[in-house]
């Protein structure tokens, strides 16, 4: 299958970023090369743009899509949460701008054979990196009642965890479960019928959400990479990060928000002693958010939020 992927907020993102600025840029999250030739197709001669992902498929589509910008470009796997690990190994000491398209990709939703959809009749596997790590079985078989619990409710926001991870363990005593439409078959069961098709959304949509969370441990590095990559930043450098629910969003939200506040000392004392200072400026107060044309062009940017940043 062909790697496609519909950049979600493009414009906006690099109205931001403003790559006609010149110098380093990253791709956190490249995919198959979306936003990634938004931005190597502005930089000038002389500018340098690192490409990062840790799915195989992406990291192919990537390379052929910005292959007319191969002097420029550089495509690396890596999970961004490694940013500073690349750059070192690639000798850059600064950048001046980064980006992050979070989540799972159209591409990614769309095979099949990965896992990730609960539309389709497939392994349960879930990996973004397919060469390393846990599986979804892993996660659905394996997992203690109270550990399912945990990341249906923390990672799906799943009111009906308790009863969802009690059908799973009760489904699996008499034989694993292995495909995704099992899996989704147990999760729609599992919840009253009344509540099933209350947000017109499929009933396994957050169970699929919080699985893969867990999987790919999607939210345990985000704010670790931004704090990294703003480090790496020039003054007057940008960051932009592109989240798809609330749980990425609110992290971006609140590291952007620690970062941009400088004294973290309590209130009540009378002089700052931890010595922070600002290190970025928030580009916007709110999310920027896709125009009614382009949902209509591309159902998938309903729930996507932008947020900017520069580099004091």
């Amino acid at each position: 299958m062909e790697f496609s992927h519909v950049s979600v907020l493009a414009r906006e993102c690099m109205e931001a970023l403003e790559p006609v600025r010149g110098g380093v840029f990253v791709d956190c999250t490249a995919g198959g090369g979306g936003h990634s030739y938004e931005i190597a197709s502005r930089l000038p001669a002389g500018s340098r743009l690192i490409c990062l992902d840790r799915d195989d498929a992406a990291l192919a589509a990537c390379s052929a899509r910005l292959a007319p910008f191969s002097d420029r470009v550089t495509v690396v796997k890596s999970n961004f949460s490694e940013i500073s690990s690349v750059l070192d190994m690639l000798g850059i000491e600064k950048i001046d701008g980064v980006m992050w398209d979070l989540g799972v990709s159209s591409y990614q939703l769309d095979e099949k054979d990965r896992g990730f959809s609960y539309m389709a009749e497939a392994p349960l596997d879930m990996r973004m990196d397919q060469s390393a790590g846990i599986t979804a079985a892993d996660v659905v078989n394996g997992y203690a009642a109270s550990e399912l619990i945990r990341i249906l409710r923390d990672y799906g926001e799943e009111k009906f965890a308790p009863r969802i991870a009690s059908a799973i363990v009760q489904a699996r005593e008499a034989k694993p479960i292995e495909t995704t439409i099992e899996l989704a078959e147990i999760v729609r069961d599992a919840i009253p019928a009344a509540a099933r098709y209350k947000e017109n959304q499929h009933p396994a949509r957050r169970a699929f959400q919080a699985i893969r969370i867990e999987v790919n441990g999607e939210l345990a590095v985000i704010a670790p990479s931004i704090e990294a990559a703003v480090a790496r930043l020039n003054p007057g450098g940008r960051a932009a990060v592109i989240t798809f629910h609330s749980l990425e969003d609110r992290i971006t939200k609140q590291t952007f928000a620690s970062l941009a506040s400088g004294c973290t000392c309590p209130p009540s004392f009378p002089v700052c002693v931890c010595g922070n200072t600002p290190k970025i400026r928030l580009l916007s107060k709110k999310p920027i958010l896709p125009t009614e044309e382009e949902i209509k062009a591309n159902s998938r940017s309903h729930c996507a939020k932008l947020r900017c940043a520069e580099k004091l």
